[in-house]
């Protein structure tokens, strides 16, 4: 049985550690292809109800997430189990947020933090990451 995603799935992150994670805009049609295990949703309000197991953020467009901590444990979980499970990360569009915080499970996976950026706009999105302070929050996390 094959538990992560398939490395060439469009909007699917390959993570140095060979981690997948797709990255996608909920305002688009749900992807063909299998449903995650995990997801954490990354929005300013409350996500639509899922089939599989999810973790809300609130996090308003463009900005950063309202609860910093919180933030950093849903985007652990997501990496973790990410070695043995489909995990997805989204928000509205699927650049801003969501590349922000593909950025910082790159970080996770050890990615220095200085080129987490560059390295999700190389291998998820040129778009990714959409404002000086996400950009920031990718150059602080931990």
């Amino acid at each position: 049985m094959i538990t992560a995603w398939e490395p060439a799935m469009a909007g699917v992150l390959p993570l140095p550690s060979g981690r997948l994670v797709r990255g996608r805009g909920l305002r688009q049609p749900l992807p063909e292809g299998p449903e995650p295990a995990f997801a954490v949703y990354l929005l300013g309000h409350a996500p639509p109800p899922v089939a599989w197991e999810a973790r809300w953020i609130r996090w308003p467009d463009f900005w950063l997430p309202s609860d910093r901590a919180a933030a950093r444990e849903a985007l652990r979980e997501a990496w973790e189990r990410a070695a043995s499970e489909r995990v997805e990360v989204a928000c509205g569009g699927g650049y801003g947020r969501t590349g922000t915080a593909l950025a910082c499970l790159a970080v996770l996976d050890g990615v220095p933090n200085d080129e987490a950026v560059a390295y999700v706009r190389k291998h998820y999105a040129p778009r990714a990451v959409e404002t000086p302070w996400q950009r920031r929050f990718v150059a602080r996390f931990r």
